[in-house]
């Protein structure tokens, strides 16, 4: 008999639509926060919908010193911005980096014990004072992490050159603000990359293995969603409604890999950590080689994706060529190597790969040598039948 049994968690109070950083202020007051800190990333620091939340929260105080890869460093600075202000409570503002410092900043704010004692392993999550954690209010301003309804920040480890997952459950944001007009200002580079980690998120959750139905279904109408409007997106940055619908994706792509993730994610963590690369793209660089790799495991799956995709060759083939076509269409690149990833730690790159959390919702089991083979592959272009 199949596998029916399985823990499910769904997200918290959502508030979607344009103007709707307008109601920041009732947010803040639905989450048991009265003077919030602002956390962004550096880009947004000057930014007008950084100071018109400021504004609407009366002034509250803003910490932008966040970079694309966060790393512990930027998360202890955030603290002493947060206890310095006596906050009680974080909004997070920006792209997925924002959103994970805020997220743990929260979560830290009340903790005795350093950070790493709360990565994902096992129960390790019960290490931490549930009355030590802030609430959070979540606003993305980039449509691909979907960061803003997850229990979870991935932040670097600079001395291993690790990323680590930190988690709690009430690490996941009060409310969420889905606000379109926030990422009409997005660049159409960066609108490719963040929405293809949206499509990357739903792929591997769906061909993760494990009995989670409704992530599965979450997942199918997340994939679709990107497949009719990223490209518009993309090719129209004031299109509202592709926006719009890029955002709902984003945020179905976290809720649905709650079921796990996979090997591009487990590339792409310490691809991130040595390279400084930007995740979404690495993400969408990686994807079809991994999908080759695990080609036996996930063929009737990715036959269910094409058909909801309405392709004309529902095979896996017929998805794979698919998937290409549109990174080209949106002009991602085919290798590592074009995004300043070379070999020099491939070894390594297969050891952290294969430890990472992400690899255990792959399809199949792959060791550090076959992780390490798909990053080679993924550096030179090489498009392998199947493992």
């Amino acid at each position: 008999m199949t596998n029916i049994r399985g823990n499910w968690n769904y997200p918290t109070t959502v508030w979607a639509g344009p103007g709707r950083l307008e109601e920041i202020a009732a947010a803040c007051t639905r989450a048991g926060m009265t003077r919030p800190l602002i956390v962004t990333d550096a880009g947004l620091a000057t930014h007008a919908m950084t100071a018109r939340c400021s504004e609407l929260l009366g002034g509250a105080a803003v910490f932008a010193d966040v970079a694309g890869n966060p790393s512990a460093a930027h998360v202890e600075k955030g603290l002493r911005a947060y206890r310095l202000g006596h906050h009680d409570g974080v909004v997070a503002l920006g792209g997925g980096a924002a959103l994970d410092t805020g997220k743990v900043v929260a979560f830290m704010s009340g903790q005795t014990r350093p950070l790493w004692d709360f990565e994902d392993i096992g129960d390790w999550w019960t290490r931490a004072d549930s009355a030590g954690i802030a609430p959070i209010v979540a606003i993305p301003t980039t449509a691909g992490t979907g960061s803003e309804v997850g229990r979870a920040g991935v932040i670097l480890n600079e001395e291993t050159h690790q990323k680590k997952i930190i988690f709690h459950p009430l690490m996941m944001p009060k409310v969420v603000i889905l606000d379109p007009e926030l990422t009409i200002g997005l660049p159409r580079h960066v609108t490719a990359a963040t929405g293809l980690d949206a499509f990357v998120h739903c792929f591997e959750a769906y061909c993760a293995p494990g009995f989670h139905p409704m992530a599965e279904g979450i997942a199918l109408e997340g994939m679709r969603l990107v497949a009719e409007y990223l490209p518009r997106a993309c090719q129209n940055g004031q299109d509202l409604e592709a926006r719009a619908q890029m955002l709902a994706a984003a945020s179905m792509g976290a809720t649905a890999f709650q079921k796990g993730l996979g090997g591009v994610h487990a590339i792409a963590h310490p691809v991130g950590s040595w390279f400084n690369t930007h995740h979404g793209l690495t993400n969408a660089v990686i994807l079809p080689y991994v999908m080759c790799h695990n080609r036996h495991a996930i063929s009737d799956r990715c036959a269910r994706i094409a058909r909801v995709l309405g392709l004309a060759d529902t095979s896996f083939d017929g998805l794979l060529a698919w998937v290409l076509a549109l990174r080209t269409e949106l002009g991602i690149p085919h290798t590592l190597a074009e995004i300043g990833v070379d070999d020099r730690n491939a070894d390594v790159i297969g050891r952290e790969s294969a430890l990472d959390p992400s690899a255990g919702g792959n399809p199949i089991a792959i060791d550090a040598a076959g992780y390490e083979a798909i990053f080679r592959d993924a550096i030179a272009g090489r498009m392998p039948a199947a493992a």
